[in-house]
């Protein structure tokens, strides 16, 4: 089965309406809710105040290939753009973009093979993949080849009927499920024998749910069938009256279960087989040629991959935001190296890949100045400065307790990576963090204070899933505080965050603790 894509100028009959409305909203003749309708399904959403738009750049398995590197680094400095953001699932969020320049640069993308349609709104959203498939030591097999064709599938159904919600699909290669494949809407996890596990029915945010696994060993030709099925299931079954509950979470509990979903989605799995549709695939693996010779330097931003000689640089900037003109400078640097690109991680960060040890080089030089720990490395949301949804301000409370262990000195391995959400939406993943922040106000003495709902101990790796669990809430002038009590209390144990938790349950709680309210 090969997908048909709709060409550019197919693509740019549908931008006439978000055009439009664009043109309303900000003459003020269209309110605010009325235009986020619209243009969430075209990847773009006013900024909290309404004075400018953020535009969402399409980017399946978090690919920013050469050329579309280039068409990002030449939006920049073209329209002089000031805040750019890698997303947690892996796209780019170009943002303080005007009336105009939103328009332009949608309808420019769709040059360079970046749709922004289906980018936000009521559609399948961007297909995540682990950003080092195909590449990394440890995968069980390249899933890559596999994830494009389904996220060219689900962009041939963005004119298809309305779906209830988002709808959001990941793939995973190895047990690490940085993707979160078990717990998404429908998530394809890779095997050691090279078929896929499947599960459905998942997702962070309101009400979180890990996924219901409805298939076991499943050839990964078949899978389009399989999104078919969840496809077909989600219009059928999910909830058309009421928002809150329209998540595909929701549907096993309406059903009556989980074993009463899983009989569904094999009727449904029965139905799409014999609908005499061809879903049966042939993807086009990527298949690295080059070979190097020269050893890359010993850092701990460059990781070997699988093919010999070759290594991935990792650059990780702070929150998420890189500076701008990071886009340029790599693009200047990998432009004549071959099959180097660029894959975007799910913790807002960035990984140069198939470099010898050469280019490495190179590249780590052009990538300093990102975080130097993993607690530096942390996840956060764009934050509520920016988004409309948002509640808490995730990048500034980030920066905040980045400077506080700076200053403090503590080694990498004290603090862990913790995940900051401005709202419950969960855009941050706080909810599998070891530590997670989300964003909320209370009330002392009669003022609304900005505050943080702590979580401890979640987890993303398969088979160890956990929601982190609910401690309580610590205002947001004493989050500081808190992160240099728990790093002089690991420190002063001589051990490092993970084995310090593991010999002491209860001793992280018991630091927080003096700091809720």
């Amino acid at each position: 089965m090969e997908p048909k894509n709709l060409e550019p100028e197919q693509w740019k009959q549908d931008y006439r309406e978000f055009i439009e409305a664009t043109r309303r909203f900000y003459n003020k003749t269209l309110d605010t809710k009325t235009y986020k309708g619209i243009s969430g399904g075209f990847g773009s959403y006013a900024q909290r105040g309404g004075n400018a738009s953020m535009l969402r750049l399409r980017l399946p398995g978090g690919r920013l290939e050469k050329d579309k590197l280039a068409f990002v680094a030449g939006c920049i400095e073209t329209y002089g753009i000031d805040l750019v953001h890698f997303t947690t699932c892996q796209t780019v969020q170009l943002h303080n973009l005007n009336e105009k320049t939103v328009c332009r640069i949608a309808l420019e993308a769709l040059e360079h093979g970046i749709i922004t349609r289906g980018g936000g709104g009521d559609f399948p959203r961007n297909v995540m993949v682990s950003p080092l498939s195909g590449v990394e030591k440890e995968e069980y097999f390249d899933v890559m080849p596999y994830s494009l064709a389904v996220s060219d599938y689900l962009l041939s159904r963005i004119h298809g009927p309305m779906l209830p919600r988002k709808l959001k699909v990941a793939f995973s290669n190895s047990a690490e499920n940085l993707t979160h494949a078990t717990f998404r809407d429908l998530g394809f996890a890779a095997r050691p024998d090279g078929l896929f596990d499947v599960y459905s029915a998942g997702g962070l945010g309101i009400n979180p749910s890990f996924g219901i696994k409805v298939a076991d060993g499943v050839e990964p030709e078949q899978i389009l069938y399989y999104v078919k099925a969840m496809y077909d299931l989600y219009l059928e079954y999910g909830n058309y009256e009421n928002r809150a509950k329209a998540r595909s979470r929701f549907i096993p509990e309406a059903l009556g279960g989980e074993e009463r979903y899983r009989e569904v989605f094999r009727e449904m799995l029965e139905s799409a087989l014999t609908c005499g549709e061809n879903l049966r695939m042939n993807p086009r693996c990527v298949l690295v040629s080059k070979e190097g010779r020269i050893p890359a330097p010993d850092h701990p931003r460059v990781i070997e991959q699988k093919q010999k000689g070759l290594y991935s640089v990792l650059y990780h900037p702070v929150g998420g935001s890189p500076n701008p003109s990071f886009f340029r400078e790599i693009y200047n640097v990998i432009r004549d190296m071959e099959q180097v690109e660029l894959r975007l991680t799910p913790g807002g960060a960035v990984y140069i890949i198939n470099c010898d040890g050469r280019e490495a080089a190179g590249v780590l030089k052009v990538t300093e100045g990102g975080a130097e720990t993993a607690f530096e490395a942390s996840a956060a949301c764009i934050g509520a400065s920016v988004c409309q949804q948002g509640i808490g301000d995730s990048q500034a409370l980030l920066k905040k307790l980045v400077q506080a262990s700076r200053e403090a000195q503590f080694a990498d391995g004290i603090l862990p990576q913790i995940h900051i959400s401005g709202c419950p939406s969960s855009c941050g993943t706080h909810q599998i963090g070891e530590l997670g922040f989300q964003g909320c106000i209370i009330r002392i003495e009669k003022a609304a204070v900005p505050a943080w709902q702590l979580s401890i101990n979640g987890c993303e790796r398969q088979g160890s899933e956990r929601m982190g669990e609910k401690l309580g809430v610590i205002p947001d002038e004493k989050a500081p505080d808190f992160i240099l009590a728990l790093g002089k209390a690991v420190e002063a144990s001589g051990k490092g965050f993970i084995r310090w938790q593991r010999d002491n349950p209860g001793a992280l709680k018991a630091v927080a603790e003096k700091f809720l309210v």
